[in-house]
């Protein structure tokens, strides 16, 4: 699978919050090798695991944990990209957040949002997830304090959520969550979320327009959707889908069938974070957990579906996919009640509000 990516304009806000600790951002990019004047091209994107990386050079630099906390004094509607306009044009909060998950991927591939509406309010749940490396509990926190500074910026007052909940241990200094957040933090909690008042998330939004709102709907679906199909690893894999039942594609027949030499289809690739090879195996990966959840599908079959001539090169390659055999993933998928399965995560901690 190729590499999640965030916006240029998420990229920014990134920026900005950085600089307000008084670190050289353009000397940050540089070291990463990082391309600054990028930040200007509003559908630049940058891999999620190069923001990893700077968020953890700027906590070496600055000495700063809570240095993602920054990002709610520099955030704005065009922080969030088109996304910042469907918001304000939303009836009510809650109706911009469940606008929000819905387009989220523009913004950031590596977070996922859900919101939901719980005994003791909504809740909007977020989860960021790493490519090579983990994220950093700043980019969490960040996505947590922008979210809310957005709420004030839409509703035009300060919001005070019932409950924080930060994955993250219980840091030394307080301070900076209880100047950001003014509300009961939970740390070491199982997710990252906001709990917010029912009345607050279902009030009228001032900046509320039914007709542009549908009008950035339009744009938002659009954007998306171009953004995922302009992809050559989207297109690419497309083609494989298509070429494995033959027999194991080349990559020139790959390259032929997109209208690309095989040296700018491997380029391409590269700029989007993948190789030919490993797209190939991925693709196969993925392919193999849909075909091994048919029952009535041979594992004979399902190696020939993928391209594989040799069954035995399938059995090895489903081994090191899965540390299983065909066999067995097939039992633990058909046969598996969830049973056993247990968080041992550290007990949460709530801390109340200052």
């Amino acid at each position: 699978m190729s590499e999640r990516t965030t916006s240029a304009s998420w990229a920014m806000g990134i920026v900005k919050a950085l600089e307000l600790e008084g670190l050289d951002c353009r000397a940050l990019f540089k070291q990463l090798g990082l391309d600054f004047a990028a930040l200007d091209d509003p559908d630049a994107r940058f891999t999620q695991d190069n923001m990893t990386r700077l968020w953890q050079l700027a906590v070496e630099q600055s000495g700063n944990p809570a240095i993602g906390l920054n990002m709610a004094k520099v955030v704005r509607p065009a922080s969030f990209h088109v996304v910042g306009y469907v918001l304000m044009s939303s009836r009510t909060l809650a109706a911009g957040f469940e606008r929000l998950v819905r387009y989220q991927r523009i913004i950031a591939e590596s977070a996922d949002l859900s919101f939901k509406l719980l005994p003791e309010g909504y809740a909007l749940i977020l989860t960021v997830h790493g490519d090579h490396l983990p994220p950093t509990r700043q980019s969490c926190e960040a996505s947590l304090a922008c979210a809310l500074s957005l709420c004030a910026w839409l509703t035009g007052r300060i919001l005070h959520p019932r409950k924080v909940l930060v994955q993250g241990s219980t840091p030394q200094n307080l301070a900076p969550y209880q100047e950001a957040f003014h509300a009961p933090l939970e740390f070491n909690a199982p997710y990252d979320a906001l709990i917010f008042e029912r009345s607050d998330m279902e009030t009228l939004l001032p900046t509320a327009n039914d007709a542009m709102a549908a009008l950035h709907d339009r744009f938002a679906g659009e954007y998306l959707a171009r953004f995922s199909e302009s992809r050559v690893t989207h297109k690419a894999r497309q083609v494989l889908c298509r070429l494995l039942p033959q027999g194991e594609p080349k990559r020139e027949m790959v390259a032929q069938a997109l209208h690309l030499s095989q040296r700018t289809l491997q380029r391409r690739l590269q700029d989007e974070g993948t190789s030919f090879q490993t797209l190939l195996d991925d693709t196969r990966r993925e392919l193999a957990e849909q075909y091994l959840g048919q029952a009535d599908m041979t594992l004979l079959e399902a190696a020939y579906l993928l391209g594989f001539a040799d069954p035995s090169n399938f059995f090895r390659a489903f081994r090191r996919w899965f540390d299983a055999t065909p066999g067995e993933y097939r039992a633990r998928l058909l046969g598996s009640d969830g049973t056993g399965l247990s968080d041992a995560r550290t007990p949460a901690y709530t801390i109340p509000a200052p």
